[in-house]
């Protein structure tokens, strides 16, 4: 049995120090490792990265994490990404990685991932430059998603994790105003979840959403943001 630990959207800053230290020190009687879906700063400054960088130091099992939109906001990611693999993050965008837990090898692809919508309503790369490039980085973040877990396919992991900011399924946003569901995510996601095979899909990203919801290839999906869980983080166990 492999212990998952997962939350997302935790919007730190200077104000909130310490606030979720004590829960995230108990990780080891509860969980194998700890993943992070994006949105660990309110602005994306790095002093608000390097309140999160504290709360995850030294932790006693390892913490893998993408950024969200929120982590982007000061045009710093790669500060802020540099500064939380200092504090033993194992940051990943388009790229992957194999953690022991458990006593098991834990492969864990993540993006940030992107808008763009679900199928049948979703945006399409036509019209003005400016729209196709919106859907075109959605499509080059679900590509990197889909390559990172096909990686790991050709590894020995036991189990993959596909981690994102941004949902791969509708079925997570209920509760969200349909209006805002382009913006929440990318049936592209999903699709390169299916193609490439996992375990697990964990994002975060919609407040407002639903925990539970599944891919058309059977892959089940977990919306981790804390305002959704309502706790430090939710465990869920896989390959028991």
């Amino acid at each position: 049995m492999i212990r998952v630990a997962a939350v997302g959207d935790i919007h730190m800053g200077p104000e909130s120090n310490g606030l979720l230290r004590p829960a995230f020190e108990t990780l080891s009687d509860c969980a194998d490792l700890l993943l992070l879906a994006g949105d660990l700063t309110r602005h994306g400054t790095v002093d608000e990265a390097r309140v999160v960088a504290q709360e995850v130091e030294d932790l006693p099992v390892p913490v893998v994490a993408v950024l969200g939109n929120h982590d982007h906001h000061g045009d710093r990611p790669d500060e802020i990404t540099t500064l939380l693999e200092k504090s033993g993050v194992r940051m990943l965008e388009g790229g992957s990685t194999v953690v022991a837990a458990g006593g098991a090898r834990v492969g864990v692809a993540g993006t940030k991932g992107f808008g763009g919508g679900f199928a049948g309503r979703c945006a399409g790369e036509f019209g003005e430059s400016v729209m196709k490039e919106f859907v075109r980085h959605s499509r080059a973040c679900a590509d990197g998603l889909r390559t990172a877990l096909d990686e790991l396919s050709r590894t020995d992991c036991d189990v993959r994790i596909a981690l994102t900011h941004f949902s791969p399924v509708p079925d997570t946003l209920a509760g969200e105003p349909l209006e805002i569901y382009p913006f929440l995510g990318s049936y592209l996601l999903a699709e390169a979840i299916d193609a490439a095979g996992a375990d697990l899909a964990v994002h975060g990203h919609a407040h407002s959403g639903t925990e539970h919801g599944m891919t058309s290839g059977g892959v089940q999906v977990r919306n981790v943001a804390q305002p959704v869980i309502g706790r430090a983080f939710h465990v869920y166990n896989l390959g028991g």
